[in-house]
């Protein structure tokens, strides 16, 4: 059985670990340092860290200042609060005023789970995509995770970055985690369908594509981590080979990863392309396993749908 680990407690272990050499470092919370795992960066390194309490416009705002002054902010508050309350900030503090600020969206998606649609983040991927400059990650598990903050660690641009709450299988391995940043990873070569995912949704996809395996279908899945800037050759390399395109995420079916998939195979290589995503509503109260497996957002819901796409 694959190890599980929260994306969120990887940041914390990679902060603090370049956080002793690196002074400029600088963690932001907006009453969120426990629900990010970042109570032990606070404690070690407390003049390293601010705590502005609930008023994400203020986190980002400060974090945009510390950066014009040189300082590396990471500024972690929930995704549902981050990419709504504070878009302006986001827009013209972090993205248009091109300061280093890294904002880290925690317990994105469905997360909170039974807190409902004020807790969810199902649009954020759409929204801060639509921000000029700004980039958007969303790593798979523990292990993309820390090689994604490394690199974040050693550039100077602004980047949104979203991770779940709950403990998350492994889709990696320490010896064999394939990274290249504003690169996808191609986790599995097919030839019959591309299942193209991002973040929790990656270790489902690689179910579906071994299930699929048992009907005799060749999967290909791509680990699309990189969402913006969108990884196009690796989209267009796989989908030209395959007889229909899959995409697979924890967000709306409008202007998430679904539809840029769709509009990337649309202009270079047509054919039946699906986006798997939330309903537009507010989900059903639950976990997000609970969630994922209500609307097929598993492993066999996704092969189900694959094998619908191919007509079988």
């Amino acid at each position: 059985m694959p190890n599980k680990i929260a994306n969120r407690k990887v940041i914390c272990d990679v902060l603090m670990e370049h956080a002793k050499t690196d002074k400029d470092i600088v963690v932001l919370c907006s009453d969120s340092r426990g629900s990010a795992s970042l109570t032990p960066f606070f404690n070690e390194y407390p003049e390293q860290s601010v705590e502005v309490g609930i008023a994400e416009q203020d986190l980002v705002g400060i974090s945009a200042g510390l950066a014009a002054c040189g300082k590396k902010p990471f500024a972690a508050s929930p995704a549902s609060f981050l990419s709504t309350r504070s878009y302006e900030q986001c827009k013209i503090d972090c993205a248009y005023s091109d300061t280093n600020v890294k904002l880290i969206g925690i317990s994105g998606g469905v997360s909170y789970g039974a807190l409902g649609m004020s807790h969810h983040s199902a649009q954020d991927i759409a929204a801060m995509s639509a921000i000029p400059n700004m980039r958007v990650y969303l790593p798979s598990d523990r292990f993309q995770t820390r090689k994604l903050f490394e690199a974040l660690l050693q550039d100077q641009k602004c980047a949104y970055i979203r991770v779940g709450r709950n403990a998350v299988e492994d889709v990696y391995t320490e010896e064999s985690c394939p990274f290249q940043m504003d690169k996808a990873t191609l986790v599995r070569d097919g030839e019959d369908v591309l299942l193209v995912a991002c973040g929790e949704m990656v270790r489902p996809a690689v179910d579906a594509a071994e299930i699929l395996e048992k009907s005799g279908v060749s999967a290909s899945v791509l680990d699309m981590y990189c969402v913006k800037p969108l990884d196009r050759e690796a989209i267009v390399r796989q989908a030209s080979k395959a007889k229909a395109v899959v995409s697979i995420e924890e967000h709306s079916p409008f202007g998430g990863l679904g539809s840029m998939v769709a509009q990337v195979v649309g202009e270079e290589c047509p054919k039946t392309c699906v986006t798997m995503a939330l309903p537009d509503s507010p989900v059903i109260t639950g976990t997000s396993k609970e969630v994922f497996d209500y609307y097929g957002l598993n492993g066999e819901g996704i092969a189900k749908r694959a094998l619908e796409a191919l007509g079988k």
